[in-house]
């Protein structure tokens, strides 16, 4: 089992870095921390294969931390972002 440590970009919205606890950031290379910002710890979750998450293919996070040290999720493209915002307002009467 894998115990993730996932951080929120200080720069960019919505942009997240997951790592292996234990190791934490010290396997991202410097020109994207750089890029990142201030990492800001959002939470520890054990990250299991089957398991669900709400953007990202939890297998693609674990295969990108054993080979690279770390998965970065990226923010949705903003015209998605922004319809899945309206879809879910009740007052539009749309889901």
């Amino acid at each position: 089992m894998l115990i993730c440590s996932i951080y929120r970009s200080s720069r960019k919205d919505e942009m997240y870095l997951y790592v292996d606890k234990k190791d934490g950031l010290k396997q991202v290379p410097e020109a994207l921390m750089e890029r990142f910002g201030k990492a800001q710890h959002v939470m520890d979750l054990p990250v299991l294969p089957g398991k669900k998450l709400a953007r990202v293919d939890i297998e693609k996070v674990i295969e990108s931390i054993r080979e690279k040290g770390f998965f970065l999720q990226m923010p949705p493209p903003k015209e998605d972002y922004l319809l899945d915002l309206y879809k879910e307002r009740p007052e539009t009467g749309v889901r």
